[in-house]
Order: structure tokens, then sequence, then C-alpha cells
């Protein structure tokens, strides 16, 4: 392997790989190939003058013709030469074709001496000057475009310019002695500009060659890293549940914990912990996330979306968080309806990931979500009171595992993956998105959508606080295969003082109602060692429960039964479902004035996936 195409090393002609050298003795050929028609043109003018002064033309015509079949010859050969090329290896074409274009190059440097054989005591000193001028320029053309195979040009070189060097005496009797010595002078100038141009010609193909090299080690490493990508998106695909099943449970039993705890010298130790999971779940959550954008298995469908109703469904999750920490959340929605272009599951991900991240990162003051109108579009800002972003750390913020050194200090659980999402997200819908902030007072991230101009206003039922009830009641069917899980469901619901009853299959459930069980609310997971369906368990569930709710639970990312449970209106949570998501689900559900039928609920949800 040559050292940088050559540089800081003796450039070598075999340094050049095999189709190289081919490459090179294609341009030298060319050169021989146009060489030998120019020599029938440079002919003809000499015939002309020789008959002016009153001599015998027959030599120069005869030399001339000689050119002209040479020309057809090596016109044939050329065409041959590109045949094969294409044909055959690198290798076999340098073995044969290698020594034609050697022999035809002496040929054609051999033929130039012979008018001055046939003139020499006959022309004026005039035309053979002119001759041997004609010579030096053709020369001087070899010398570039020859000299790509060195050793081709020096076969013409020597047997050219050579032999007509060593008849200047006989041509010129009268004026050899100042003649030679320039023909000396211009024979050292035209072999050190062959040597140069050599050099430039292998030095170009050192470079060609090695680009071609790093292109190809480019190649094979973006291939690679693709491949590392789709084996890394695979496995977080096919193990999304039960890498999930574990967090899952966690969040619940430490809910649950923290709900029975009476030992006040634990509080701050379980406030950490519940603290510690919640970040675990949003950073796996945004992991997947990521992932699964990545590995462009997200579909996009774009559709008339109530911005009031994304902005109900996120603030309904994390304004439980919120008042744990203390903070004010508020929404701010324009009078009347607001309806966008956008993906819902898209847009509300993106929101979701901005809220989180406003949390996370304001200790004291509040959050606002608002939406409000720019021109023909929407615009969705979260607002923050938190410790803002530095000028500095602006370019980078929208980069995944981009944490500047303020937020690294409030919060060391993030890495740096939800703006990140934010950003993919976006650029799947054609939204755009930016932020302002001042450091040390707070941020505003915010998303542009395209607004619908003929929107017709809508009533929409919207709740902006979550009315978390003490006494609620009521009894819930979860069907779950890991045992784990199911102990955090029975420990997280009973801390709740509402009734749980888990089963592991559909079979179990089925025998429960055929018992007289009447369960309010029916959670399914959907991948069942059973091997049933847990999309068609709820359904049949749901048919044999009119008046209950239900919600499908996965750890999946990409799977067909749940998109098609979405589209028709289902719930579906994905896990880990943080234990402020189970609570506003169920506050919906189980309230002190009644409960929303499972179609209400359906009906008023959409196709809502958190």
């Amino acid at each position: 392997m040559p050292e940088r195409a050559g540089i800081g090393k003796e450039l070598r002609y075999d340094d050049i790989s095999a189709v190289g050298r081919v490459g090179l003795l294609d341009v030298a050929f060319a050169r021989i190939n146009y060489g030998f028609g120019a020599m029938v043109i440079v002919g003809l003018p000499f015939i002309a003058w020789y008959i002016q002064i009153g001599q015998d033309p027959l030599g120069l015509v005869l030399w001339t013709a000689w050119y002209f079949a040479g020309m057809l010859v090596v016109r044939w050969l050329y065409r041959r030469f590109h045949r094969e090329r294409a044909a055959t290896s690198p290798e076999a074409i340098l073995s044969r074709w290698s020594p034609l274009v050697h022999g035809m190059a002496l040929v054609y440097g051999t033929s130039m001496a012979v008018p001055p054989l046939l003139t020499a005591h006959h022309a004026s000193f005039e035309f053979q000057l002119l001759y041997l001028v004609t010579v030096a320029a053709i020369v001087a053309g070899n010398a570039v475009h020859s000299s790509p195979v060195l050793s081709v040009f020096r076969c013409f070189f020597l047997t050219g310019w050579g032999s007509v060097t060593l008849l200047v005496p006989y041509v010129f009797p009268d004026h050899w002695y100042y003649v030679m010595p320039l023909a000396l002078i211009y024979a050292r100038t035209m072999l050190k500009h062959s040597a140069i141009s050599h050099r430039f010609f292998v030095q170009n193909t050192l470079l060609q060659e090695e680009g071609v090299r790093l292109a190809e080690n480019f190649r094979r490493a973006k291939e690679e890293a693709e491949k590392a990508l789709y084996d890394k998106n695979l496995f977080l695909t096919t193990a999304s549940h039960d890498l999930r099943q574990p967090v899952h449970a966690m969040g619940f039993l430490v809910e649950s914990i923290s709900r029975s705890n009476r030992d006040t010298a634990l509080d701050g130790a379980l406030a950490d912990l519940r603290h510690s999971v919640r970040s675990a779940t949003q950073m796996f959550n945004a992991l997947l996330d990521l992932s699964r954008i990545e590995s462009g298995r997200v579909q996009i469908k774009t559709e008339d979306v109530n911005l009031a109703d994304i902005v109900d469904s996120v603030t309904m999750i994390f304004r439980e968080e919120a008042r744990s920490r203390n903070l004010d959340m508020r929404i701010h929605l324009p009078p009347g309806s607001a309806i966008a272009i956008a993906d819902t599951t898209l847009l509300r991900q993106s929101l979701s990931n901005l809220l989180h991240n406003a949390l996370r990162y304001t200790r004291r003051g509040g959050i606002l979500l608002a939406v409000r109108r720019r021109g023909d579009d929407w615009r969705c800002e979260v607002w923050d009171t938190g410790i803002g972003i530095a000028t500095s750390d602006g370019a980078d913020i929208f980069s995944p595992f981009s944490r500047n050194e303020h937020a690294w200090n409030i919060d060391s659980a993030g890495y740096g993956l939800g703006l990140a999402v934010v950003a993919r997200c976006c650029t799947l819908m054609g939204a755009e998105y930016g932020f302002r902030s001042h450091e040390g007072k707070g941020s505003c991230f915010w998303i542009r959508i395209k607004a619908i101009a003929d929107a017709k206003p809508t009533m929409a039922d919207r709740q902006t606080e979550l009315q978390v009830q003490p006494g609620w009641s009521g009894s819930c069917l979860v069907i779950d295969d890991d045992p784990l899980v199911r102990s955090a469901w029975e420990t997280l619901m009973q801390s709740w003082d509402l009734q749980v009853t888990c089963v592991d299959s559909g079979k179990q459930a089925v025998r429960l109602l055929e018992a007289g069980f009447r369960p309010d609310a029916v959670f399914c997971d959907q991948r069942l060692r059973s091997g049933e369906s847990g999309f068609e368990l709820l359904r049949e569930l749901l048919e044999r429960l009119p008046n209950a709710s239900g919600a499908m639970i996965s750890g999946e990312l990409d799977s067909p039964e749940l998109a098609d449970a979405a589209e028709q209106g289902y719930l579906v949570l994905r896990k880990p479902v943080e234990p402020e998501t189970l609570q506003a689900v169920l506050g919906q559900w189980l309230t002190p004035a009644g409960r929303l039928s499972s179609c209400a609920w359906q009906s008023r949800l959409g196709e809502r996936t958190f």
C-alpha cells in the first residue's frame, strides 16, 4: 500500500494496481493512435513543397501512405483493445497488449526518420529545418501524452528524435555544428519533461486509487454501521417486551411501597427511588422511541388533529408529577377550535418529551403548555422557569446524548435522548421546531405545524385538572403471564384500595367471568405465553362486559395488532406504565359519579397511545 499516493516516498509505476496500469496504457495507446493519423496530415504539405522545389515526391508519398496504412491498423487494434479490456482481466490485458503498444511506439518513432533520409541533399535548408521543428513539436506532445507509460514514450523518443538527431550531420552538412547541440539539449529537456509528466500521471492514478479505496472503506464502514444499527434496533424491537417487564413491575412496586410506608425516615429514600424509576422509565421510552424512528419503521399518518385533545391527553399524564414537584402546570388554548395537520402519535410524543424535559429541569415556578396562532400555522409552546440553556450549547441541544453541564448538575439520570426524539418526530412530520432560552431564567421550546384554515368549531370535552379521588371503588381484571408483573399489579391496586384479580391466560379470565366476576376495568397484556392474541382476548372480554372499560398493555414497538387496536379506538398503554398514567386513566374510569362506558371512553379518547 503506497503512502498517501506516493507522498513521502519515491513514486513507482509498480505501486499502481493492474487496473490503474491498464488505464495508463490506454492513454499512451490513444496518443499513438492519434499520432499515426497526425503524421498523414503532416506529410501532405511537405509533399506539396517538395514538388514545388522540383523534386520527385514518390518517396514522401510512399512514406505518407505507410503512415495511412499504419493508422488503419492501429485504430483497428485500439478498438479491439477496448473490447478486450471490458471482458478480460487487467493482468491478461497488460500481458498481451503492453508488448504490442511498445512495438507500435517503435514503428511510430522509427518512421519519422525516413523523410530526412529521402530528402537530404535535395531539399532546401528551410525545408529540412521546418521538418525538424515539426518533429520536435510532435515529440513535445508525446512527452505529455505518452509518458503515462514512460517506457512507451522512450521507445518512441529514442527511435524517433534519436534517429533524427543522429542524421543531423547528414541532413545539415553546413550547419550541423549548431543544430546538433540544440537537438541534444532538446532531447535532454524532453526526457526530463517526460519524467515529470510520468510522475504526475502516477501520482494522479495513485490518488484516484486511494480515493476508490477510501470510498470502498467508507461504504463498508457505512454498511457495518447500518447493520449494527439495524441489529440494535432489531434487538430492541424483539426484546422490548422482556426488557420493559421488570421496569414496569418496579414502578408499580415502588408506588405501592410509598403509599404503604409509615416510617417517615424512609420518605426521602422512597422519594429518591420513585424519582430514579421515573427517570429510568422516561429514558427507556425515549431510547426505544428513538430506535424505532431510526429504524424507519414509523409510518407517517397526517390527518386533521384537534390540538386541544392532544394538549389534554399530554397534560393529564404529567399533572400529577408536576404536583409532586410543587410546580404549577397550566395550559393556554385559543378560543374556538385549534385544528392542525399532523401525525397524532408523533405530535403527542413530541409534546410529551418537551413536557417531561421541562419538569425535569425546573426546580420552582411552573410549566405552561400553550397553543398560539402564528399566521397560517399553529405553534405549540412549552414554557418553563428552569435552568435555561447557554448559547454555546444551543447548536447541539437536539442531538442524541447531548446534555449541558447545568443539566447534569440538576438531574444526572437522563441521557439526552428526549429532545433528539422531538427533532426526529418533527422532521418526519415536516414540522418546524426550535427554542429560545435565557440562561438561569427558563426556556421555551416550540413546534410549528400547519393549521386548517376552514376548521369548524368543535365541542371538546376537555378536563384541565386531574381530580384524583381518594375514595375510588371498583374492581380490575389484569391478564399478564409474568408472575412478577402480576404481583406488582396486585400490590399497587391494593394500595389504592381497589379490588384486583390477576390471571395469566385468557382461559382463566373467561372462567372467572363465567363464574360471575364482573370487573369494572380490564387490562390485558399483548404477548401471552399461551399464544393467545391479547387484543382478540380484550375484545372478547369487553363483549362479555358491556359496562366495563379496557386497555391493552404492551412493551412491543411495532405490533400490527396494537396498531389495529389504536385504529379501532382502543386505549394502548406502553410498558413501562408510570403509576401517574395509570392513576389518570383510572381517575376517568372509576369516579363516584359513575363510570364512563367503554364505548364512550373509546369514542372520547380516539386513537390515544401512551
